[in-house]
C-alpha cells in the first residue's frame, strides 16, 4: 500500500467519530479538575475550605482560556471547575467537539499546571444548549451548585476543625435543610450571608470596553483610545438579577 493511500485510511479511522455542533446552537465548555482532592488536601497545602491562592489560580486560568484562540463572551468558575460560553456564531474548528474537548482540557492542565508547579489534569465536555433560556438556565444552575457547595464546605470543615472524623462531619451535614446548615454555622460564630460572595456564587469573567488615556508629543494633544479587556467579578448577582446578568451578555 502507498504512503498516501494508507495516510488516507488511518485519517478516515482517526476521524471516523468526529461530530460538529450545528449552527444556531449555543455551546458551554465545563472544564473540571480531575482528582483535585488529593492534590489540594495532600500534595499542596491550601487552606480549607476556601484559600485565595486556589481562587486566583482558577481566576487566571478561566482568562488565558478567554484567549487562547476561542471567542468566549463569558467565563464562570466555581470550585475546581470552568465554564466557558463561547459566541453564538463561532466556527472555529468547524465547531467540531473533539478539537474543543481536547484544546480546552490541554489549554487549561498546561496553564495551571505551569502556575501551581505541580501536575494538575482538567477534563472537558460541551454542552449543546438550543436557546438563551437554557443557556440562562445553564449558569444559574452553576451559581446554585457554588452555593450549595459552599454552605456545606463551610459547615464541614468547621466540624473537621473541632476535631470530628471525615466521615462524621459528612453525617452531621447530611439531610440537613439550608436553615440548618446555617443556624449550625451561627451556633459557632459564623454569620452565613457575611461570607466572600465569590465563595458562594463563584466568579464570573466577560468583556469590558475600558477607556485609555495617553499623550501624542507629535501633535501635542491628548488622546482617548478604546480596548476590550476582561473583567473579573467577585461580586456576582443572585436568583433572578443572575439570569438577568446572563441575559445581558447574552444581547
Amino acid at each position: 500500500m502507498k504512503f498516501d493511500e494508507l495516510d488516507a485510511m488511518m485519517r478516515g479511522y482517526e476521524t471516523a467519530n468526529d461530530r460538529c455542533v450545528e449552527q444556531g446552537v449555543y455551546m458551554v465548555a465545563r472544564i473540571d479538575g480531575r482528582s483535585f482532592t488529593k492534590l489540594t488536601k495532600e500534595k499542596v497545602s491550601f487552606e480549607a475550605p476556601f484559600d485565595v491562592r486556589f481562587r486566583d489560580l482558577m481566576a487566571e486560568t478561566t482568562r488565558h482560556l478567554m484567549n487562547c484562540g476561542f471567542k468566549v463572551v463569558y467565563g464562570y468558575t466555581e470550585s475546581d471547575e470552568i465554564s466557558l460560553l463561547f459566541d453564538l456564531d463561532i466556527d472555529a474548528y468547524g465547531r467540531k467537539l473533539r478539537k474543543y474537548n481536547s484544546i480546552l482540557a490541554g489549554e487549561t492542565s498546561a496553564k495551571f499546571s505551569l502556575m501551581l508547579g505541580e501536575l494538575a489534569a482538567f477534563d472537558c465536555r460541551i454542552c449543546e444548549l438550543p436557546d438563551r433560556k437554557i443557556v440562562v438556565d445553564y449558569f444559574r444552575w452553576r451559581n446554585e451548585d457554588a452555593h450549595r457547595n459552599g454552605l456545606n464546605a463551610h459547615c464541614y470543615w468547621m466540624l473537621r476543625k473541632e476535631g470530628v472524623a471525615k466521615g462524621a462531619a459528612a453525617a452531621q451535614i447530611e439531610g440537613r435543610t439550608i436553615e440548618d446548615k446555617v443556624a449550625l454555622l451561627a451556633s459557632r460564630g459564623t454569620d452565613f450571608h457575611t461570607l466572600p460572595s465569590w465563595q458562594l456564587r463563584g466568579t464570573g469573567f466577560y468583556w469590558v470596553d475600558e477607556e485609555k488615556r495617553g499623550y501624542n508629543p507629535k501633535e501635542q494633544l491628548e488622546v482617548v483610545s478604546s480596548k476590550r479587556v476582561i473583567k473579573t467579578d467577585l461580586y456576582l448577582p443572585v436568583g433572578e438579577a443572575y439570569g438577568d446578568f446572563v441575559r445581558g451578555i447574552l444581547t
